[in-house]
């Protein structure tokens, strides 16, 4: 390949020392951020290990690290990941479409929106666990009940993020597509839909955690299997570095799901990487 010449020498040397500095600075933050978690972990084991007591409430993480691997040779961490994972995935999807699409068309009308303003915060104040009888006498103990309990973690906060980010839009921009004779749904999918996307993701990757809470809600409340059943049956067995272990894969899956989203997020929007 030839060497770029001319005046589009400075700006590719520019673009690769830019990318040199971004590359550098990542390499640095992750470099910082493990040296913190391998810190924490030497000290959580030191102390630990100096003290029986201290090891019983609190664990150890070469203990954490042993049920973490008795659990993948049996087989139920992937079970309990596969399982928790679906509700988790199923309810993120439907609450996220569902609070998205009623947030987005709340733009339509003012009226609408401060109509059902207060219906939407009284419903957003309820504790999802208060929920979590209701929920399994109506769907039963089974997928479904997980499924709801993660959706209605996920959908308020869903249709408020998404209504703002509507709200968001520059009257400007709206008044000159009027201007140049734009209708409402034209002025809705053209500019408002694209303008809301940074508040959408930036709600997908907050209800990431709330669809998670509610699938592990739900195992609480009744479940044979998924990493809520893993925690709670040790627990209630005093089994602490278990418990850990099971925290542990909970925040892989959330982690991984978070990446997920924020790639999907990355090749909708490429402005976004500037």
């Amino acid at each position: 390949m030839a060497r770029p010449t001319g005046a589009s020498a400075p700006i590719a040397h520019t673009a690769a020392r830019r990318r040199w500095k971004r590359l550098r600075a990542t390499a640095l933050v992750l470099a910082t951020q493990a040296a913190i978690l391998i810190a924490f972990l030497a000290f959580w084991d030191h102390m630990t290990s100096r003290n029986s007591a201290a090891a019983f409430m609190f664990g150890s993480p070469s203990a954490i690290a042993g049920f973490l691997l008795q659990m993948a040779r049996d087989g139920s961490l992937w079970r309990d990941l596969y399982v928790t994972g679906s509700e988790t995935l199923l309810g993120f999807f439907v609450g996220n479409l569902v609070g998205t699409v009623i947030g987005l068309s709340l733009w339509y009308s003012r009226f609408v929106s401060r109509v059902v303003e207060p219906f939407v915060i009284a419903i957003g104040s309820i504790p999802i666990i208060a929920l979590a009888p209701i929920i399994i006498i109506w769907f039963g103990t089974g997928l479904v009940s997980k499924v709801a309990m993660s959706t209605l973690s996920v959908v308020i906060v869903a249709l408020v993020t998404s209504y703002k980010g509507a709200l968001g839009v520059d009257p400007d921009q709206i008044n000159l597509m009027r201007t140049l004779g734009a209708s409402k749904f034209q002025i809705f999918r053209k500019l408002v839909v694209p303008a809301s996307l940074t508040d959408i993701f930036a709600g997908l990757k907050l209800t990431v955690g709330f669809a998670l809470i509610g699938a592990i809600v739900g195992e609480f409340m009744s479940s044979s299997e998924g990493l809520g059943h893993a925690i709670f049956k040790a627990g209630s067995l005093y089994i602490i570095p278990k418990v850990f272990a099971a925290l542990v894969a909970t925040i892989a899956l959330a982690l991984i799901l978070t990446f997920i989203v924020g790639k999907i997020e990355r090749l909708l929007m490429p402005w976004r990487r500037l």
